[in-house]
């Protein structure tokens, strides 16, 4: 192995760690979202007089509960891929890479079905029933809805510019 291929190697690597570090600090925005809505859960509570304002409390309380599970989840998941990293690579850097570019696909591929396809829908379904239902506790819920979902494409949509820059480096460097 001649030095271009080692600092070649050398530098996978560190793109690979990168990404992951990146990935755990944009999990603690799911986490931030998360504990507004927790808070928003609060003031709701405290301070809510009308039938409306009451009608947050739980759907408000939910939503923070699934953004800080989904930021732990995510900031668990890529705290433990980023200390294997270098042992997965020393151990085999071919077999290594390409798994990344195979889970890069794959992310990639979900990414644009779930959060870029699927999200959008529900968010319509969710406009859809502030404008045809009456029922203020439907109301409140597809509002939560709606916010809910526009805080995981707002996340989403840079994991997914990562997530596409990432694979773009690995398969032009393997």
């Amino acid at each position: 192995m001649n030095k271009t291929e080692i600092d070649s190697d050398v530098e996978i690597l560190k793109t690979a760690e990168q990404w992951a570090k990146d990935e755990v600090f944009s999990s603690k925005f799911f986490m931030l979202f998360g504990f507004m809505f927790v808070m928003a859960t609060i003031g709701f509570w405290n301070l809510g007089k009308t039938d409306v304002a009451k009608a947050f409390i739980y759907p408000t309380l939910v939503a923070g509960i699934l953004l800080i599970i989904i930021g732990a989840g995510l900031f668990y998941t890529n705290k433990t891929r980023l200390s294997t990293f270098e042992s997965a690579y020393q151990e085999n850097s071919s077999a290594f890479v390409k798994s990344e570019i195979s889970r890069a696909e794959k992310t990639v591929k979900e990414y644009k079905t779930i959060v870029f396809k699927a999200i959008p829908v529900i968010i319509v379904l969710a406009a859809l029933m502030i404008a045809f239902i009456d029922i203020p506790v439907w109301r409140v819920i597809a509002i939560t809805t709606i916010a809910l979902m526009v805080c995981i494409i707002f996340v989403d949509s840079d994991a997914l510019s990562r997530m596409e820059a990432y694979h773009t480096y690995l398969i032009s460097n393997t």
